[in-house]
């Protein structure tokens, strides 16, 4: 298991918008009056899980819910948003899981849901998990709930033990994917402990018709370029190398095209994470030796992504594997036709041959055809333009998924209910 430490703080997050708009929202009542739930989030930076969390959030029902977050490390880009909004925050500084001072922290943490009366503990990703879980069920919390938002790529064998572990004092395990839920099927979670909530997406921030806008400009590209996306972070498992050799493809034959690769890397080194640049530049290498350094820009973190989409004209995601994509999702509710690798969850956002193409991994020669199909042919490409965007909006509204948290949140109370009173009804006998 790796240690962890404070992140430098990022101020550009891809796909994300500003949250100033949103009025704090303040507690209406009396906390004895509404559902204690508390969240569980390693910290607040700008990843996906992160964002959907701050979704639900900027739209659960605060006359029902009163919320709190807990975290082990009180960093990142989401957190200014979810203290303005009056929502308390307390940190439980972990450095590694090595450490005696895991029981100790988890002590205190237990101490803390008694002293509070929480009701629902909801944890999210492998350290969050592994912290809350076992803390929460010691503490007699009446319901337990993990997230698990991917198939473990990232974790060692050991790791994916230990969240298994901590995820059998779960009462509910929610995933994000219907590929997740098969995977951990197949790693031996109990499959009437698995509720699948797929990702929720707003379209009013994605406008399908690109506003007046100094983005060209600003990026130096041609007004009248195509231009192809890749949002993603700058790691090997999201295939960017196969984006870039797909470009020096359909550069032989659409030399006018632009493709943008809009993220970056954070790798944890010498007790921090750290923006990771010898990945970038082994990635500016192979463009260099493919001689597309021209037609490929490396944009970093952006903000603006929503305007970024309304110019673009593909959106790609190379990925080798993945749980259910916000970029893809984001993609689709700007209406751009995608192309993605047929792995994990895409499958569940794109539509072959319908909303977009699905294509083998680590196949750049197949990628390009796809990419170019698209690019030569407008009217398949308003077809699927159209299209994604309708499947994000009748599948993957943000509505939905808030309405199904609460929904997942009010079962298992009632459940917890429905046992409290049968075990008081035993015990009368």
């Amino acid at each position: 298991m790796t240690s962890m430490n404070t992140p430098p703080i990022s101020t550009s997050v891809p796909g994300d918008y500003s949250w100033q708009e949103y009025a704090p929202l303040q507690h209406t009542l009396d906390r004895k009056d509404r559902v204690r739930l508390l969240k569980v989030m390693t910290l607040f930076a700008a990843g996906g899980t992160e964002g959907q969390v701050v979704n639900l959030v900027r739209r659960l029902d605060r006359e029902q819910f009163d919320l709190q977050f807990v975290c082990l490390r009180k960093w990142g880009y989401y957190l200014d948003e979810i203290e303005q909004r009056n929502i308390p925050v307390t940190e439980y500084k972990l450095t590694s899981f090595f450490t005696p001072r895991l029981l100790q922290l988890q002590m205190q943490f237990a101490q803390q849901l008694r002293r509070q009366d929480i009701e629902i503990v909801h944890s999210y990703n492998f350290y969050s998990n592994v912290f809350a879980m076992p803390a929460a069920k010691l503490a007699g919390v009446p319901v337990t709930i993990a997230s698990i938002r991917d198939q473990g790529v990232y974790l060692s064998p050991l790791q994916k033990i230990v969240q298994k572990w901590a995820c059998s004092f779960a009462d509910k395990i929610l995933v994000n994917a219907g590929s997740i839920r098969d995977w951990l099927l197949e790693e031996g979670y109990p499959e009437e402990k698995i509720s699948i909530i797929r990702n929720g997406i707003d379209l009013t921030r994605y406008p399908r018709v690109a506003a007046p806008t100094s983005i060209r400009t600003e990026l130096g590209l041609p007004a009248e370029a195509p231009l192809v996306l890749m949002l993603s972070r700058l790691n090997p498992q999201k295939g960017v190398d196969d984006f870039i050799k797909a470009a020096a493809l359909i550069k032989l034959r659409m030399p006018n095209v632009r493709f943008l690769i809009i993220g970056e890397r954070l790798q944890f080194r010498d007790g921090e994470f750290r923006q990771d640049s010898s990945y970038h530049h082994q990635l500016h290498d192979l463009a260099v030796n493919l001689g597309v350094e021209d037609r490929i820009l490396f944009t970093g973190h952006r903000t603006d992504v929503p305007e970024l989409l309304a110019e673009g004209a593909v959106s790609v995601l190379p990925t080798h594997s993945e749980g259910l994509s916000n970029t893809l999702l984001e993609s689709m509710a700007a209406g751009l036709p995608v192309v993605a690798t047929q792995v994990g969850g895409n499958a569940e956002l794109i539509k072959d041959g319908i909303n977009g193409f699905l294509v083998p991994p680590q196949s750049p020669a197949t990628l390009a055809d796809a990419i170019l199909r698209i690019l030569s042919d407008p009217a398949l490409a308003t077809r699927f333009s159209e299209a994604a965007r309708a499947r994000a909006s009748e599948y993957f509204s943000m509505e939905r998924m808030v309405q199904d948290t609460q929904t997942v949140y009010a079962e298992q109370l009632q459940l917890h209910k429905k046992k409290e009173r049968h075990n008081e009804h035993s015990h009368q006998k």
